[in-house]
């Protein structure tokens, strides 16, 4: 009987935590406008909304340059520009495409190396609504040093809001919640340690010339 009820109170803490962590995306959208920073990173997914939204921002002068994280190599760079939406010039000029991150720590880890080759100390993060606080955790913890405004876009994928009313819409967010909870005890196990932070990223170029989405 113990045991029972301590699983209960487990549950029920999970269970208010999810509801809490479902809430805090849904209310996340429409993204309040940002300030000028120095960079704007979209992480690729499903939806292409996150690149044009991350462009957007770039034509509007929110940002100086432009970094797409976890293009896929199959793309040209002329695909992505066409996802993007983008003027050639602009294009051309300021959006770097990042090929090797292939998860949320991938990404993280990107775009640590595009941020310390340019000296950015402020960027603007563009990704799905749910998959924000799991990606802030990640950037946070890979440039500790550097400034973040979340700018997320809805998600065709899970619709925050009703999210419960199907069930991959909520498989999705009982997902994406355990994948935080688990960031957020690894991190805090990684503050127990000596403070010396565990991405290191080395400082190269994050632009090849083909392109992926």
């Amino acid at each position: 009987m113990r045991s029972a009820a301590i699983f209960m109170v487990i549950l029920l803490i999970w269970s208010v935590g999810l509801i809490s962590f479902a809430g805090r995306v849904a209310e996340s959208t429409p993204a309040a406008e940002p300030l000028v920073s120095d960079g704007v990173v979209a992480l690729t997914g499903a939806s292409d909304a996150r690149i044009t939204a991350a462009m957007k921002l770039l034509e509007t002068g929110k940002a100086r340059r432009m970094l797409i994280s976890g293009v896929n190599p199959q793309a040209s760079r002329a695909d992505i520009r066409g996802v993007a939406k983008a003027t050639r010039r602009l294009y051309d000029c300021c959006v770097d495409l990042g090929f090797q991150a292939a998860d949320t720590v991938g990404n993280a880890r990107e775009t640590a190396r595009w941020a310390r080759k340019h000296k950015y100390r402020s960027l603007i993060v563009v990704t799905s609504d749910f998959h924000m606080p799991r990606a802030m955790l990640e950037l946070r913890a890979a440039l500790p040093d550097v400034t973040f405004t979340p700018y997320p876009v809805p998600s065709p994928e899970v619709n925050a809001r009703h999210w419960w009313r199907t069930q991959e819409g909520a498989r999705r967010m009982v997902l994406e919640y355990s994948k935080y909870l688990a960031i957020l005890g690894r991190e805090s196990l990684l503050s127990l340690g000596p403070k010396e932070h565990h991405i290191e990223a080395p400082a190269d170029s994050a632009a090849p010339s083909g392109a992926h989405s």
